[in-house]
């Protein structure tokens, strides 16, 4: 058979048999929220243990929450993907006894999370170490605490800072979804798998499996560059304001600056 055969072959499946476009849709819809749910729990707990790690430790509880972040970053960073699924499947659930009817999006999108934050906590630490210490001197003698100065000055700071590395995670998190089906997840390789059995073919349904990827990839991409421009507009907005007010050092509408 021909790659002309085969790919009018896969084409006529999806587009004649509605069960495979609705099981396209609903894989790609697992991808996509999966990953998403998942570097947003990912980002939340990376901040917080980033936060832990890089805050003064002049209390011993504080000692004992670093301890307790290094062993889970490195549980998270030293096992594989599937593994950590694997274990929260059929191990994990099991043993605290909820095995019956558990939704395996559910479980999928945690351990997305869990493994997300424990390499987004290390992308967090760089961003925070690259601010200017004197933002947090700034805010503390503005009369904040560690924690306010923290959430509106220095973590909005590094976000912006690794914007592009989140992208990566991002990226990362999609393509990891391929692994998905070892917990039962019906993702867009699952379905593309069960499409190569009727079509007694996988080179095709493997090829759309890797543009569909490429594609997702390209989109994300796209969308950090235009947060990363949108970012820059504001700081150059900020410049040309200050630039403004500003003349030798001296404010315009009188008084030192």
């Amino acid at each position: 058979m021909d790659w002309s055969t085969k790919f009018n072959q896969f084409i006529n499946v999806l587009l004649t048999q509605p069960r495979w476009q609705t099981a396209l849709l609903q894989g790609l819809w697992n991808t996509i929220r999966i990953s998403v749910f998942g570097l947003i729990i990912g980002i939340v707990i990376g901040t917080i243990v980033a936060t832990i790690v890089v805050m003064p430790k002049n209390k011993a509880p504080l000692k004992i929450l670093e301890k307790l972040c290094s062993i889970y970053v490195a549980i998270f960073r030293g096992t594989p993907m599937v593994a950590q699924l694997l274990i929260a499947y059929y191990v994990l659930c099991p043993l605290f006894g909820i095995s019956g009817g558990i939704d395996s999006v559910l479980v999928g999108t945690i351990v997305f999370g869990l493994n997300s934050g424990a390499y987004v906590s290390e992308i967090m630490r760089g961003g925070l170490n690259s601010v200017d210490p004197g933002q947090m001197e700034a805010g503390r003698s503005l009369g904040m605490t560690y924690g306010q100065t923290m959430m509106r000055i220095v973590i909005p700071q590094a976000i912006k800072n690794i914007l592009p590395t989140l992208g990566n995670e991002f990226v990362t998190l999609i393509k990891e979804t391929s692994v998905l089906h070892m917990i039962t997840v019906r993702d867009l390789y699952t379905v593309l798998k069960e499409l190569s059995t009727p079509l007694y073919d996988q080179v095709m349904p493997y090829l759309f499996l890797a543009l569909v990827y490429i594609i997702l990839v390209l989109l994300i991409t796209a969308l950090v560059k235009l947060l990363e421009k949108s970012l820059g507009k504001s700081d150059r907005r900020t410049t040309s304001f200050v630039k403004k007010r500003t003349f030798f050092g001296l404010k315009i509408g009188g008084g030192k600056a």
